[in-house]
């Protein structure tokens, strides 16, 4: 998918399922700083478990923001539409591959590192041992309009096979 003047569009349809797209910094939670950071660009490519929960969602948020909504306005009306069962209930197994070197995700991480993310309902992170010494999910973060938890998991190399780098988070 790719963003136009008037929302997302398919670019290229696919026959397996998964949904690849650029999001953009209005898919980062309502505290977020870089909410509305114009530098952000986050490649990612959902498989069909998360492309059913999570397009749905971006659909959404970014008809909200090309409307004009505040944030508070767009997390009222993203929470409603989940009280009201508007949106698809997240599936087992969704997860997706966020391994591009073009993604710039904040201007706190930049680039970060390639990464894949698993969608769970909300949950305590600590429960699969995220950001604990040693633990292969170094970052969960519970995104509570949205009512799920998301674990992130480092891999080794990027999407064109180059080595990542092993820093700490």
């Amino acid at each position: 998918m790719v963003l136009g003047r008037h929302g997302y569009e398919t670019a290229v349809k696919g026959k397996n399922g998964f949904v690849c797209m650029v999001c953009r910094s209005w898919a980062a939670g309502i505290d977020d700083p870089d909410f509305w950071n114009p530098k952000l660009r986050a490649p990612v490519c959902f498989n069909p478990p998360a492309a059913r929960f999570n397009i749905p969602l971006t659909l959404k948020r970014t008809e909200l923001v090309l409307a004009g909504r505040s944030k508070t306005q767009m997390f009222a009306d993203i929470s409603t539409a989940f009280d009201k069962k508007e949106f698809p209930a997240l599936e087992t197994g969704a997860m997706c591959y966020m391994l591009s070197k073009q993604g710039y995700l904040s201007d706190r991480d930049g680039h970060w590192r390639p990464h894949l993310m698993f969608f769970v309902p909300l949950t305590e992170p600590a429960s699969w041992g995220a950001g604990l010494p040693g633990s292969p999910v170094v970052v969960a973060f519970t995104d509570t309009p949205e009512r799920h938890t998301v674990f992130l998991v480092p891999v080794a190399k990027w999407s064109d096979g180059t080595a990542a780098p092993i820093d700490e988070p």
